[in-house]
């Protein structure tokens, strides 16, 4: 629900655990605001499970172990530094009225070095360019140690090179820790290559759901997104897109 009216409707998911999913559709299909319903930021009518477990008694701390969200365009202190604020990912573990302990400041460590992050750790956030505030945003994220993550737009500002990295990243991890991943994409060639499937909103409901090769056809992206496309396999099975001129 935003502003009293629902955005969404009849949107069903089930992300095995593991897995990456990359939610896509054009601007204002709802895919934020099915990251938000699922982290308990927004209310929903539907039922959020995780795990076994369902999610909307769960108290904050605890759905902050299990579930972490990295928005689009967050509000950053400015006179923060990087590193003060990837710590904060650490607070769902950290005691009332407590401190950090030298393992969350060992794991907040790594994490920037994960990102390329490390030479910045002293810099305050007013101090960034925009690419650089992203992978700090993500840094935050990946500090929290839990085993979902919820991505809208993470390769957002970020040039060719960082996007890679940040993907490649997560992929990594989620395969070698067992992360499940959510990500909301706007780029569909880059859904294609990394996410295991891909759910595609429009007008807030699904209007496809499966993998990459099965959703990312040139007639479905011309009825949802009205663009001309040409879509080719790559070396490894998955699509490819490149814009044609009508």
């Amino acid at each position: 629900m935003r502003g009293g009216r629902p955005v969404l409707s009849a949107v069903s998911m089930d992300v095995p655990c593991g897995s990456w999913l990359a939610v896509i559709g054009p601007n204002g299909a709802g895919k934020s605001t099915l990251l938000q319903a699922v982290a308990g930021l927004l209310p929903c009518s539907g039922e959020v499970t995780l795990g076994d477990a369902p999610a909307g008694p769960l108290r904050p701390r605890r759905r902050a172990r299990l579930v972490a969200y990295a928005p689009q365009n967050p509000v950053l202190p400015e006179d923060m530094t990087v590193f003060d604020y990837i710590l904060l990912g650490r607070s769902p573990y950290i005691p009332y009225l407590g401190r950090e302990s030298v393992h969350d400041r060992s794991i907040s460590t790594d994490v920037l070095e994960r990102l390329d992050l490390t030479a910045l750790a002293a810099r305050t956030l007013g101090h960034l360019s925009g690419g650089e505030r992203q992978r700090v945003v993500l840094a935050r994220a990946l500090a929290q140690r839990t085993p979902v993550l919820l991505l809208d737009e993470p390769t957002t500002a970020l040039d060719l090179g960082h996007q890679q990295q940040v993907l490649e990243l997560l992929d990594r991890l989620r395969l070698a820790d067992g992360l499940t991943v959510v990500t909301t994409l706007h780029d569909l060639s880059l859904a294609g290559q990394y996410a295991d499937r891909l759910l595609l909103l429009s007008d807030g409901r699904v209007a496809a759901d499966g993998p990459a090769a099965s959703v990312l056809t040139s007639e479905m992206v011309a009825a949802h997104f009205s663009a001309h496309v040409r879509v080719t396999p790559g070396a490894d099975g998955r699509p490819q897109l490149s814009l044609v001129r009508p």
